[in-house]
């Protein structure tokens, strides 16, 4: 076969949620099925990192596609001229953006459709775009495939899929993230915190992580708990909104927060490690990979009781309301006081991650890919 796949969001040392699926999936795939010719297409220059394997050709295509604007002329003109000319197999969207202009058949990844149901956390071009052409991409599709249960109803409710179109092919999680000694917990925290204990915050601080809730409880939990318990915070500033910023100037205990803005894999892992508890309380997600890598790191997780978490964490994690303060507060209070409730989760938490991995999911991808192409 030949696979045209779009590789967009491989951009080196700017891996986030879907960009990691793209990387984990495309370099199990691309090694494990050698008599197949995959067409990476690029909207930059890329990293030779990214070219997996001798059976992938790199390809570039303009404009770089970062704006509602430049995803439409991405999409429906260069994707679908090379389209056209090379005439593949198969297109898959590892982000779930298809061609619509185009005949050839295609995958499309569609991780969660959160603008769906939360549209103003989102730029008004963006919502826009999303909400009129993820609909089409839905119905366009040969097949489509999604990282929980929840999103695969959610797409059924929503854009009145069949359900047997879909494939669950869940997320998995780097094996890099592992516990830590000792010693390197206490380097961690003087590194991060002047040696104070912490809870941890992991993800792109957008409004859907619910970071102005989290802000609040810890606020709270400052108040209630006597010990100088920080509130380290990992990830990049991609809307950083003025209700986000309000919350964080009035904070009484602000100076405690401390924000490492994105960090590699290795030096994640140890953060997650040497921390309290992962506070990870988005109010909407596909999947939720932070979830994971807590388990792997053995650190005690807190997340949220709605969408698909509660599917990933199983009975593994402390499930809070991602609505209520109160509930996010007390949460914190219970796991920085009860070490043993601590460590009971994290031990739950390590039969509940090998339920999950980037080989499961490459390989239940390539299932998917197969029945698409039919």
């Amino acid at each position: 076969m030949e696979i045209v796949v779009n590789t967009r969001l491989l951009i080196k040392n700017k891996l986030e949620g879907i960009g990691w699926f793209t990387y984990e999936t495309l370099k199990r795939i691309t090694r494990n099925y050698p008599e197949h010719h995959f067409i990476f297409a690029f909207d930059r220059e890329f990293d030779e990192e990214f070219l997996f394997a001798e059976n992938v050709t790199p390809i570039i295509l303009s404009p770089q596609a970062r704006h509602p604007f430049l995803y439409y002329i991405w999409f429906e003109y260069s994707i679908a001229h090379l389209l056209r000319d090379l005439k593949p197999d198969l297109f898959l969207s590892p982000d779930g953006y298809l061609s619509l202009n185009s005949k050839t058949k295609q995958l499309a990844v569609i991780h969660d459709i959160n603008f769906k149901h939360y549209p103003n956390d989102l730029p008004f071009f963006e919502r826009k775009y999303y909400n009129y052409f993820f609909p089409k991409y839905a119905q366009k599709a040969a097949r489509i495939a999604t990282v929980s249960q929840f999103s695969k109803k959610d797409i059924v409710t929503e854009f009145g899929i069949d359900a047997e179109k879909i494939d669950v092919v869940y997320d998995g999680v780097n094996e890099i993230f592992s516990p830590v000694t000792l010693l390197e917990r206490q380097a961690v925290k003087q590194k991060y915190t002047g040696g104070a204990d912490y809870f941890v915050f992991v993800g792109a601080l957008h409004p859907r992580k619910n970071i102005v809730r989290l802000f609040k409880a810890y606020d709270e939990f400052r108040k209630s708990h006597t010990n100088n318990v920080k509130l380290l915070v990992v990830g990049k500033k991609m809307w950083w909104t003025d209700e986000i910023e309000n919350t964080y100037e009035n904070m009484s205990f602000k100076t405690d927060v401390h924000f490492t803005g994105r960090l590699l894999p290795e030096e994640l892992s140890r953060v997650i490690a040497s921390s309290i508890a992962l506070t990870y309380v988005t109010y909407f997600e596909g999947f939720g990979i932070p979830i994971l890598e807590g388990f792997r790191c053995e650190t005690a997780v807190i997340t949220s009781n709605v969408t698909s978490m509660p599917e990933v964490a199983g009975d593994a994690a402390l499930l809070v309301d991602p609505f209520s303060v109160e509930s996010i507060k007390g949460a914190m209070l219970l796991l920085a006081n009860d070490e043993p409730l601590r460590q009971s989760f994290i031990e739950k938490g390590k039969l509940q991650r090998q339920q999950f991995s980037w080989n499961r999911t490459a390989r239940l991808l390539w299932e998917s890919i197969e029945k698409a192409v039919g």
